[in-house]
């Protein structure tokens, strides 16, 4: 290979290839630890370019230097690369079947990528069918990370560089999933000590080279072959003591992870890859849920409550917030909806959509010690708590959302009012009452709780289910619900917290329409198959999430992590919500259909009378907006907010932030001056834009090459290069003025330093 000066570049790299192949197998394994975390839709197919992209990148970080490129040459060199042949292994992912031509393959990344920012960006949904921008993405990231581990390597000859990156970003992706990457780790380990050793191997001997002091083979011998066995000591020990031990003293590491944080990341989750194998820190409860693929959590404690002698024969469900979204791959909160402050022992739901009466129901105040960040936990309908709270409510109305504390930790005291069953008092449940109860719903429970779900989430698989649960021929809403719970508690579906392995291709399906295919899922799925199913007959319904009953020992019961849950609330007139749970396996601890039958009523208001309910709609017969997008919210839902301002904010923020930086770091250090300090400054800073020192290089050498690159801070270079040569080779005590001068040239430095990213020559001879 020939430059245009006519300048031969070497074939081999002066590391040699075995360097580079640690390098590779160094970002092979980042690659296939990605892949095998299905991270994408499950499917671990979907992410097998991954391998490809980091070898691209680690051959672009290689040929950088060969060619005499700095950093930033070979980075842009490298991002246009990636530009061009990332797209093109995408669309071949999106392209099963394989494009005609390239401009296909670019076309349907494109697509997808565009498909998704109109979703999410412009038009604000909370989904998107889209998934190609995931793998976009995960490409961009393994090859700009193996890129940068490459040049650290050949180009700063920084070996730890690239063992930091890649090594984060495999631990994290780690921690993240629960599969079994072990083996992962252990390749990853070896290739880096192996490299660790090969470079500082190749230093000693340039350094024995230089001052000509042996044979220079002997101590890279040495290394080599001590490095090896060391190694191979090191990792079959770690293997049998992963083996054998009898405690796991890492076990907890993340179980103290702040809910707030767990909180936070639901927010972002709509950008985020879905259906990996993902572990759970916790349950949060935040604006949206979404559906992924399995669900694993812990066993930490959440919360434990004192039981009154009043509910001791009582197993409540614990609630945190309900959603009246249904989404392709979830459900959420309607953007309208509006926090309102309570002080404690106020009544938290009068004037509501969602307040009751007393009638019929019983009052039971319970203690609750938490761990599960602000959120609170209440049996049924809250009607206060004894500290500060903060209810969001959405519409009109003003229907509950969510309930949650305002500052302040520890304990708290709720007081809920929980339907009582029987003929004993009025206003009681029995499943006569329900059934008469007729389908007289307020005009706003139907525009949000009843719309018929939007185009795509019930596709032709759930609605043949929905139709073999009609054959029941339910003649009100109550017994439809019964009926559709009964049905996705018996054994025509399987519970399962894993259903990547199930065989079946979803693709951009919806979560319920991938239910009804595969009919394997979790409470997640039940839930938002069952209001499918009751909105599509115009039923009220919303989805609960919350916690199962938890174990009771002595008068308390303690409900962990694992027992999250989801459920169903249905509304019925001059009843409000009633629970319902259709979750199979024996998970599920209530069911609308276990009331007692009660005595037979008269009907309570008009309703239809037809085998299929229906509300009343208002200025349409068929409620379904056939232009409603999918994934789209309640009617009342609005998506039409614009993320100008607050990218206009967002910027406005960072320029403040960068120039106050910028300023602080032109004041300089803080702390006491020294010679060993401020070349620690100079090298360290110049190293990270391009020209590290050479390892032969002395350190008067070292200041000169830098100063006939920056002539401007020749002397604040010779200040630091004499005071460090003084003070490390000739123990000098330097003086108060010496001191004094070494800061002011240190703080020069910090911002001279800085016109090395505007050099675009090639580097001087210090620099090869």
């Amino acid at each position: 290979m020939m430059l245009s000066s006519g300048r031969r570049v070497p074939l081999a790299p002066v590391q040699g290839w075995l360097t580079v192949g640690l390098v590779l197998l160094l970002c092979l394994s980042l690659a296939w630890s990605l892949d095998d975390a299905r991270l994408v839709l499950g499917r671990d197919a979907y992410t097998d370019f991954l391998v490809w992209t980091a070898g691209g990148g680690v051959v672009a970080g290689l040929l950088g230097p060969a060619v005499g490129w700095r950093r930033w040459t070979t980075y842009l060199v490298g991002a246009l690369f990636a530009a061009l042949i990332t797209p093109l292994l995408v669309g071949a992912v999106l392209l099963p079947d394989g494009g005609s031509s390239l401009q296909q393959l670019f076309t349907a990344t494109g697509d997808a990528a565009a498909g998704a920012f109109d979703d999410l960006i412009w038009r604000n949904r909370q989904t998107t069918p889209q998934f190609g921008h995931h793998l976009l993405v995960l490409g961009l990231l393994v090859w700009g990370s193996s890129m940068f581990a490459s040049f650290a390597v050949f180009g700063h000859r920084r070996p730890l560089n690239a063992v930091l990156l890649t090594g984060l970003l495999l631990v994290a992706n780690m921690s993240l999933t629960v599969r079994d990457q072990l083996v992962y780790l252990v390749v990853f380990s070896m290739a880096a000590l192996l490299l660790l050793i090969r470079l500082h191997a190749f230093e000693e001997q340039a350094e024995w080279v230089r001052r000509r002091i042996g044979d220079p083979a002997a101590i890279s011998g040495l290394y080599l072959r001590g490095g090896t066995v060391f190694i191979a000591v090191a990792v079959v020990g770690s293997l049998v003591l992963t083996s054998v031990a009898a405690s796991a003293p890492l076990a907890g590491a993340w179980t103290d992870v702040g809910m707030r944080v767990v909180e936070w990341s639901r927010a972002f989750s709509r950008f985020l890859p879905q259906g990996g194998t993902g572990v759970a820190l916790g349950p949060a409860f935040g604006e949206s849920a979404t559906i992924t693929g399995s669900w694993f959590t812990n066993q930490q404690v959440a919360f434990t409550v004192e039981i009154p002698d009043g509910l001791r024969a009582l197993r409540p469900y614990w609630r945190a917030v309900t959603y009246d979204t249904l989404m392709l791959d979830g459900y959420a909160r309607g953007r309208d909806a509006f926090p309102v402050d309570r002080a404690g022992n106020e009544p938290l739901l009068d004037g509501t959509g969602d307040a009751v009466t007393q009638d019929g129901r019983q009052v039971v105040t319970v203690r609750i010690t938490s761990s599960s960040g602000s959120a609170i936990f209440a049996p049924q309908t809250p009607v206060s708590v004894d500290v500060p709270t903060e209810v969001r409510l959405i519409g009109d109305a003003g229907y509950f959302a969510a309930l949650s504390r305002r500052g302040g930790s520890g304990p708290y005291t709720v007081t809920s009012w929980l339907p009582v069953e029987g003929d004993t008092v009025d206003g009681a449940l029995t499943k006569n009452k329900l059934r008469v109860a007729g389908t007289t719903y307020p005009a706003e429970i139907v525009a949000r709780f009843a719309q018929r779900p939007p185009e795509g989430i019930l596709g032709e698989s759930a609605l043949e289910v929905l139709a073999d649960i009609e054959q029941e021929d339910a003649a009100n809403p109550y017994d439809l619900a019964v009926d559709i719970e009964a049905y996705l508690k018996s054994d025509a579906f399987t519970y399962d917290t894993n259903v990547l392995d199930d065989g079946i291709e979803c693709g951009q399906l919806s979560k319920v329409e991938c239910f009804a295919l595969s009919r394997r899922g979790y409470c997640m799925y039940y839930a938002a198959t069952m209001t499918a199913f009751l909105r599509e007959k115009g039923i009220p319904a919303r989805v609960a999430e919350g916690f199962l009953p938890g174990q009771r020992s002595l008068g308390t019961e303690t409900v962990r992590s694992s027992d999250a849950h989801a459920w169903v609330e249905v509304y019925f007139p001059g009843y409000g919500w009633v629970d319902f749970d259709p979750t199979g396996g024996g998970v599920a601890q209530l069911s609308g259909g276990d009331l007692p039958d009660g005595q037979v009523r008269p009907s309570a208001s008009p309703g239809p009378s037809s085998s299929a309910p229906r509300a009343t709609r208002p200025g349409e017969s068929d409620p379904r907006d056939r232009n409603e997008p999918a994934g789209g919210g309640s009617g009342t839902t609005r998506g039409d907010g614009s993320a100008g301002p607050l990218i206009a904010v967002a910027l406005l923020l960072a320029i403040i932030v960068a120039a106050v930086a910028l300023a602080a770091w032109r004041r300089g250090p803080r702390g006491p001056v020294s010679a060993e300090g401020a070349y620690g400054m100079v090298t360290g800073l110049a190293s990270r834009l391009g020209f590290a020192p050479r390892p032969a290089q002395t350190v008067y050498e070292y200041a000169s090459a830098l100063a006939e690159i920056l002539p401007g801070v020749r002397p604040e270079l010779e200040t630091v290069a004499r005071a460090k040569v003084e003070v490390a080779y000739g123990a000098r005590d330097l003086g108060d003025d010496r001191l004094k001068g070494l800061r002011d040239a240190q703080r020069r430095l910090r911002v001279g330093l800085l016109r090395l990213l505007l050099r675009r020559s090639r580097r001087g001879r210090q620099g090869r």
